[in-house]
């Protein structure tokens, strides 16, 4: 990784500061460098790690603005991925499972950049909800505007997404299947 990489580590720690995840009082960049660090681990380019630490920044911290600056900063391919991983940018934003439905359907016609920057997004969250709903129980589900049963049916939904897209690493999304199944198992059990 080289300089840009740091910068755009620092642009991300700045565009999320004051950002927490769902729930919880954890700040949002950890789940950004949580994002990174598995993309990375599973042959992330540079283009790709900086995408990685920069998926949210258009949909949750400035539409098109946060685009140009990211165009400006860091390229047409960084941004390319980044559009690729955001589901609306618009506020409001349309209704939870209309853009569940449109953010899935995209994946077939994804970049290879895409898919592995997005199964790793989806990998980190998945491990997140499994982890809190192992302390919190039934409550989690009360984070997230699908529910339950919406939350698990997207989580599906993208496995299977991306199961029939030719990913380079297969093992990635492999994990999201363990770590989906064993989501459901659990939600299953309540």
């Amino acid at each position: 990784m080289t300089q840009r990489f740091q910068e755009a580590l620092t642009y991300a720690a700045q565009l999320h500061a004051d950002q927490l995840r769902k729930g919880t009082t954890i700040p949002y960049v950890a789940h950004l460098l949580s994002v990174a660090a598995i993309a990375m681990e599973h042959g992330a380019t540079e283009d790709e790690a900086i995408a990685a630490l920069l998926h949210d920044a258009i949909e949750d911290q400035g539409g098109d603005v946060a685009r140009k600056e990211i165009r400006r900063r860091f390229g047409d391919a960084v941004v390319a991925i980044v559009d690729g991983c955001t589901d609306a940018e618009e506020q409001p934003k349309p209704p939870w499972r209309q853009r569940k439905e449109k953010y899935i359907a995209h994946l077939k016609d994804a970049s290879a950049s895409v898919l592995l920057v997005s199964a790793a997004d989806k990998l980190h969250n998945a491990r997140a909800v499994l982890g809190d709903y192992r302390v919190v129980g039934e409550n989690i589900w009360s984070r997230f505007k699908g529910g339950k049963d919406g939350t698990l049916w997207y989580y599906r939904a993208i496995l299977n997404a991306l199961l029939e897209q030719p990913l380079a690493n297969r093992r990635l999304v492999e994990e999201l299947g363990r770590v989906v199944t064993e989501m459901e198992s659990l939600a299953d059990k309540s």
